[in-house]
């Protein structure tokens, strides 16, 4: 077969650069289509508790919603909101700025321009992250049409696609650490003197991935074992890392660590105080201690970097350093919790797991060793359910991938490219474990951008290890089949959302506590303060 008739230059006709803008061009259609028009409060949760606290932080408030705790997301539509207003483009930046519930008209129109500004910030977030995928697929595999499905893939995946349009936490808070694993992922492949500051880069990116979502824990811990296998003979360490000139980089990160450390610790000790956690409504997972997982969960990111380091001859020296570059990346993620500063913040950022429980439908259960297996389990079962596509549809178009790549798997085993079939199937378990445990909370749309790129990335690199495949006789009829349904698919929950007949009223259930100042047209008077 020529080149001309390559089924994989037939599914990527507009180039690299073509593609990623025309990716985002259709996004931008299907925004302005289902989404930017759409009623204001059609998405209420959490548009109207993003919106909500933005409006009360720029009249000079403080933060209410701690639930996830969304900071990222607040601070970003507050300093979005700030800018519109002084371009003159934003009326209703404020919570002072928005008409009293009573004038009906006057209300809904401030608050329309309001959510269609978060709407815009919320298109221009996920394009960003779109970018940031595409720079580094293209990294991550040697054959640029690869890399654009991949892309595709991303773009049109069900929680990318949602997220676009809708204020959620979990966009920035799954995109960071995705991010984080695909540059780890760069790193681990081909050494580098500076390979430890690509490490404490992704430490970074990580915990300000969990400053704006507990869920985000998840992920962080699958990180250190997913990237064992993607050594390479190119990971061995450079000469500079073998030398007497290494002790000196050491130093150097061993002493931004320290200072680093120091500087969040009081960030540390405030989050793990059992009196402020109480406060908080939580309780220790494990020996009646706050921090306990934490400490373990520290222990096997350094047990991974230094199996990593045995198996792919890394230094010891670079492995220190590192580590250390980890510790510093890390602590100043936390850090960013003092652009503005709340206890609150503080608490559930540094307990994830404890605050997570609170969200399952059987917290009870979740609290035992014996109950949470049992969880997992049924939440398993119902992962399998739903990749299936028939025993329970979603509108997930990635599930069709898992179709193509768990055959992928074997044939690449059956080839003895084991250790391509080895990092798919550390991607696709990982992906199955996280959607398990969000299987607790109905596993909604907005959750699969946490293991939709996991999936991905997993065709990606089997796609790449039997490119052969893509010249077999059905390979271009299969490949148009599955961008039609990709693209498809995806828009279905953006479109039934926007077609929605049921009204607000629904809101009144929660309004009072999340929007305290914030009276609704459409709801009872709450029995809270007046606003101010």
């Amino acid at each position: 077969m020529t080149r001309d008739g390559d089924p994989l230059d037939r599914l990527t006709p507009f180039g690299w650069r073509g593609g990623i803008a025309v990716a985002l061009l259709l996004s931008l259609v299907s925004f302005i289509a289902a989404g930017y028009f759409t009623v204001y409060w059609r998405n209420a949760d959490m548009d109207f508790m993003v919106i909500y606290n933005a409006l009360a932080m720029n009249d000079g408030g403080t933060q209410l919603f701690f639930d996830h705790p969304a900071y990222l997301t607040i601070l970003s539509v507050k300093a979005w909101f700030a800018q519109l207003h002084r371009a003159g483009l934003l009326d209703a930046w404020t919570l002072s700025a928005i008409p009293a519930a009573s004038d009906r008209a006057a209300f809904d129109t401030a608050m329309t321009s309001a959510v269609h500004a978060g709407r815009v910030a919320a298109l221009l977030t996920a394009s960003g992250v779109i970018l940031a995928f595409a720079l580094l697929a293209r990294r991550l595999v040697s054959d640029w049409r690869i890399a654009m499905l991949a892309v595709t893939a991303f773009a049109f995946s069900g929680g990318v696609q949602m997220h676009l349009r809708i204020l959620r936490s979990e966009m920035i808070a799954a995109s960071f650490c995705i991010l984080a694993l695909m540059l780890l992922i760069v790193a681990a492949r081909r050494a580098s003197p500076a390979r430890p500051l690509a490490i404490g880069l992704a430490a970074l990116l990580c915990m300000l991935g969990l400053t704006n979502k507990v869920h985000a824990i998840l992920l962080i811990a699958a990180i250190p074992v997913l990237v064992l296998p993607f050594g390479t003979e190119a990971s061995a360490s450079v000469a500079f890392w073998r030398g007497s000139r290494a002790w000196a980089a050491v130093l150097v990160a061993a002493i931004a660590a320290l200072v680093a450390a120091i500087t969040a610790w009081p960030l540390l000790a405030a989050g793990f105080d059992p009196a402020n956690a109480a406060a908080a409504g939580l309780k220790p997972l494990l020996l009646g201690r706050f921090g306990v997982y934490q400490l373990t969960l520290l222990g096997v990111i350094a047990a991974c970097m230094a199996a990593f380091a045995t198996l792919w001859r890394v230094s010891a020296v670079e492995t220190a350093a590192a580590l250390l570059a980890a510790i510093s990346g890390a602590a100043l993620g936390l850090l960013a919790l003092d652009l503005s500063y709340d206890i609150n913040d503080v608490v559930v950022v540094l307990n994830p797991l404890e605050k997570m429980i609170t969200y399952v439908d059987a917290p009870q259960e979740a609290g035992s060793l014996g109950g949470a297996v049992g969880l997992l389990l049924s939440g398993v079962v119902g992962v399998i359910r739903r990749y299936t596509f028939i025993l329970q549809s979603s509108a997930r178009p990635t599930v069709f991938l898992t179709w193509l790549i768990i055959p992928g798997i074997v044939v690449a085993v059956r080839r003895g490219e084991r250790q391509a079939a080895v990092q798919a199937t550390l991607l696709l378990l990982a992906a199955i474990g996280i959607d398990a445990l969000g299987v607790r909370r109905g596993l909604k749309v907005e959750y699969f951008v946490f293991t939709d790129p996991l999936i991905i990335m997993a065709g990606m690199i089997l796609l790449e290890r039997l490119a052969d495949l893509s010249l077999a006789r059905f390979a271009y009829p299969i490949g148009v089949t599955l961008l039609v349904l990709h693209v498809g698919i995806s828009q279905a929950e953006p479109v039934k959302m926007a077609l929605k007949r049921k009204g607000p009223e629904e809101i009144c259930e929660w309004n009072g506590y999340y929007m305290p100042r914030l009276p609704l047209p459409w709801c009872a008077p709450p029995n809270s303060p007046p606003r101010t």
